[in-house]
């Protein structure tokens, strides 16, 4: 690798919209993200079903079926 052109690689925090912190690595300082693994819905079993109900009836009603 050529010296002198590659960024510098350091510790940095990230930190979530829930409050959750955590440690990686990163050219930046701090990162902030809306969603960790510790809120988001597929991970933390809370996961709700978006109701869809109507699509099928409106469906039908513009196609005339």
């Amino acid at each position: 690798m050529k010296q002198g052109i590659h960024p510098e690689y350091k510790k940095t925090v990230v930190s979530c919209a829930c409050g959750n912190t955590f440690e990686s690595e990163s050219t930046k300082d701090q990162i902030k993200i809306e969603i960790c693994s510790e809120c988001h819905p597929f991970y933390t079993g809370r996961q709700k079903r978006v109701d869809k109900g109507g699509r099928v009836d409106k469906f039908k009603k513009k196609y005339g079926m």
